[in-house]
């Protein structure tokens, strides 16, 4: 029994630990005084296209992808379609409808987001919190996101997000975002 409790501990404190020093606990106040700056208008705007792997649970890649992005905005308002081509031959379309609030933030959503995503732009940075449902033929779990992305000073987006379930990392996508030619 006491063997179980120290294990739990254990468990507790990596857990905390995790929290505390890595991915999730990055803030957009981290980033603020980074450049170049981010401006979803300019960044997230025309044709754009998307490399990337999704990571399992234990770090190993399940999937590959390509995906054509496209934002078009009128004043505070997107909409960034993606078009996406996995390794599978399986294809995924999604259309965002971005809003950029006065105060930097930004709202999202999406035919597969649960409710809305909620966004900070700062510095070279977006962070997205957003719950996402899968297609049935992925099990049609809800997924809670955190999604980050980082311009590079070439003008490459990096993109790295987590997906968790009952606060559990069950994926991670990395992928880079450029601008078409």
């Amino acid at each position: 029994m006491f063997s179980l409790v120290i294990a739990l501990l254990a468990l507790v404190a990596v857990m905390v630990l995790a929290r505390v020093t890595g991915f999730r606990s990055q803030r957009p106040s981290d980033y603020a005084a980074l450049g170049p700056k981010f401006d979803p208008r300019v960044h997230l705007a025309g044709p754009i296209l998307c490399e990337g792997v999704i990571y399992g649970p234990l770090g190993r890649v399940t999937s590959r992808f390509l995906a054509d992005m496209h934002g078009t905005w009128v004043g505070d308002q997107c909409r960034l379609s993606e078009a996406f081509v996995y390794d599978s031959g399986v294809q995924q379309n999604r259309a965002w409808a971005l809003t950029l609030q006065a105060d930097g933030s930004l709202q999202a959503t999406a035919e597969d987001l649960v409710g809305t995503g909620i966004g900070h732009v700062a510095g070279n940075s977006v962070q997205m919190r957003y719950k996402i449902r899968l297609p049935q033929s992925a099990g049609g779990h809800v997924l809670n996101v955190v999604d980050w992305m980082y311009l590079m000073p070439n003008g490459t987006i990096m993109n790295r997000s987590q997906f968790r379930k009952f606060g559990i990392k069950v994926a991670e996508l990395v992928a880079t975002m450029r601008p078409a030619s």
